[in-house]
């Protein structure tokens, strides 16, 4: 793609409307052109007309780079503009530089004349101005849907339960009923006071009760499909990656797909790269004479970070005799608090290494059990 004969858009995206701006080659001023949000046809029609109309001055077929921030919109409109043979780029939009001078005007409008120039100089060659976001295939991307509505269920799953202990607290009852058994457990229920539960109060429980009944069915119904799917598939290489981490003692199914479909999916040319996007890197702070760490970078993919830290504490309990376990202990030794908490996080960041390692290349890291049924 050369420089010069190259068509700048940056689309600023809202609900209601897209701001499009449009820089043309061999020219300095930006053109600002409004269309309804979502109206992929103008759009398209725009762009064509854009090109067609530098053809025609230039005398020469021109090329086009089109670039957006990510957001809500998600990247339906990068696959949709590459379709078109359209360049397309999504920014992240928290790794653009800014003027941090008092305070800054925000517009529409000079956020895409600034996303413009933005990607007028990161493909001038300049790839620190920003970061663009990789993109995903549409397989790939779905594919990551179980593990996410698992994780939510679970958090609908633990607000029901901790709704339902608050009602039972405020009346003086420690502790809810069970659900096998929950018609009779209420029924020997008594408040602090000495008295039965109120009538209304009995039957926002039930409500509450069914709820949690059902999500704990669409539990139950998600991870059967997520199996059956997976013994579907054994010939897939993702699913290959996510049976290799299950025969470790200690990895469950759902640590596996959340690792693979979330990380391990994607092609790293080091441990650094892998690191860094899962957000686990150290960050220095080094001015002068003061050289410190920050602690880790937390930029990267908070699921993958919040699984992986999990992981870390599960592998102390179920791996206790392997290399990184007793790294673990000699460095902490009976240390608590803030100390065990940073050494864990380091230790996370070992294990991402080393699992990488291991579905790459099939090198078990070193002392690791392997489960019974594997």
């Amino acid at each position: 793609m050369s420089f010069e004969n190259t068509i700048h858009i940056a689309i600023e995206l809202s609900v209601s409307s897209w701001l499009v701006a449009a820089q043309l080659p061999r020219t300095e001023k930006s053109r600002l052109h409004r269309i309804e949000g979502g109206d992929t046809k103008a759009l398209l029609a725009l762009i064509f007309e854009l090109r067609s109309r530098a053809s025609t001055k230039l005398g020469q077929t021109v090329d086009v780079a089109c670039c957006f921030e990510a957001g809500r919109d998600g990247v339906w409109l990068h696959r949709l503009l590459t379709a078109h043979d359209i360049a397309a780029y999504v920014l992240e939009p928290t790794s653009i530089l800014v003027n941090r001078r008092a305070r800054r005007a925000k517009t529409d409008r000079l956020d895409a004349e600034g996303m413009l120039r933005v990607l007028a100089v990161w493909l001038g060659g300049d790839r620190q101005v920003c970061s663009m976001v990789r993109v995903p295939t549409s397989e790939e991307e779905d594919a990551k849907r179980p593990h996410r509505e698992r994780e939510h269920l679970v958090r609908e799953k633990q607000r029901l339960e901790n709704r339902m202990e608050a009602l039972l607290f405020t009346q003086g009852i420690r502790g809810r009923p069970s659900l096998r058994s929950w018609d009779r457990d209420i029924a020997q229920l008594h408040t602090g006071d000495g008295r039965a539960l109120p009538p209304l109060l009995q039957a926002e429980l039930n409500r509450l009760r069914r709820q949690l009944i059902l999500i704990l069915e669409l539990i139950r119904e998600m991870e059967a499909e997520r199996a059956e799917a997976q013994a579907a598939m054994v010939d897939d290489a993702m699913t290959k990656k996510i049976t290799a981490l299950e025969r470790i003692r200690g990895i469950g199914g759902n640590f596996s797909a959340v690792l693979v479909r979330e990380v391990l999916y994607r092609s790293f040319d080091n441990r650094r790269q892998l690191a860094s996007y899962v957000g686990i890197a150290p960050m220095p702070y080094q001015s002068g004479g003061m050289d410190r760490d920050r602690g880790i970078s937390r930029a990267g993919n908070p699921r993958a970070r919040t699984t992986l830290i999990q992981l870390a504490w599960l592998w102390l309990r179920y791996q206790p005799g392997s290399a990184l376990a007793t790294w673990f202990h000699e460095r902490v030794g009976t240390l608590k608090g803030r100390t065990r908490r940073i050494a864990i996080v380091a230790m996370a960041r070992k294990l991402l290494i080393a699992l990488w390692r291991y579905v790459e290349t099939g090198v078990m890291p070193v002392g690791v059990e392997i489960k019974a049924a594997a």
